[in-house]
């Protein structure tokens, strides 16, 4: 699997890989609380493509996984009992990491953290922060298995009504 950014060319597939993934959910288990078209979709895919934060795990010529990573909490952060009294800016954050489900638990979720985590490093950040709804079994192994640390579980004003509150983890770089 190699990672790279998701370039211009590359966001209708990757939109339509998380479409891919969320209708799965949809018809198994929808842990994330994703929604069809809405979150993560091919609008969102586009601008975070744009500011050159959206990333895709590519197989070949196939899409298997996609995330953000960025700077950017999408909340209020600061409601963290974080064991670092870090800035925002200081620590980079993962966004709606998805493997394709056919491949899921061969490893390639831990391969993207540990990208991540090199990325993070090498840009001079201190920590990888990340939030999951309350409940998503799947990530929360992935993370804990990964070396993140559950912080709590906090409101963090995203004014999404079908999802109050999101578990936040850290790993300290």
């Amino acid at each position: 699997m190699k990672i790279q950014k998701c370039r211009e060319a590359d966001v209708i597939a990757a939109g339509s890989f998380y479409d891919d993934v969320v209708l799965w959910l949809d018809h198994h288990i929808n842990y994330p609380k994703w929604m069809y078209k809405i979150y993560p979709s091919k609008s969102w895919v586009k601008q975070m493509t744009e500011a050159g934060e959206q990333y895709i795990c590519v197989d070949g010529k196939k899409i298997v996984g996609a995330f953000v990573l960025n700077a950017d909490p999408q909340g209020n952060y600061r409601k963290g009992n974080w064991s670092l009294d870090l800035p925002d800016g200081a620590y980079m954050v993962l966004h709606a990491l998805a493997i394709d489900p056919k491949l899921q638990g061969r490893g390639l979720g831990a391969e993207v953290v540990r990208f991540c985590t090199e990325k993070a490093k090498a840009d001079g950040y201190r920590a990888i922060r990340l939030d999951i709804v309350p409940g998503n079994i799947p990530a929360k192994k992935l993370y804990e298995k990964t070396g993140f640390r559950y912080v709590v579980d906090a409101d963090l004003e995203r004014g999404i009504p079908h999802i109050p509150t999101f578990s936040l983890f850290e790993l300290n770089l």
